[in-house]
């Protein structure tokens, strides 16, 4: 068993729930917004910038944003230590991923809440 400080969980059964958690709001989030895509046939800028203004879809989105971080994280942390055998490789590519996910999410907060 391969224990690390960068993993997300404290065991591999905890990443596991993690996984399966965050895959689960990922595809309601999915439904939501197919469902609400084919409800709306003809949507138009306003009609979508009115959803997006409800603090509900929001915060739903926000929760969405951070599911997609963690899972990531998780699955590319598995995917490093199974297949990166040299510490110092593993390391650039975990460091990469952490930063550009930070990125993406401080990016899409930005883009979310509008500040």
């Amino acid at each position: 068993m391969v224990t690390s400080v960068t993993n997300f969980g404290r065991s591999g059964l905890y990443d596991w729930m993690f996984q399966r958690v965050t895959a689960v709001v990922l595809a309601a989030y999915t439904v939501f917004l197919l469902g609400y895509l084919l409800m709306n046939p003809d949507l138009t800028y306003s009609q979508w910038n009115m959803l997006f203004e409800s603090i509900c879809v929001r915060i739903f989105s926000l929760l969405a944003l951070l599911s997609i971080g963690v899972h990531a994280w998780i699955g590319l942390w598995t995917i490093a230590t199974d297949y990166i055998k040299p510490a110092g490789f593993r390391f650039i590519f975990q460091s990469s991923c952490g930063l550009i996910m930070f990125v993406y999410l401080v990016w899409g907060i930005q883009i979310l809440w509008g500040l």
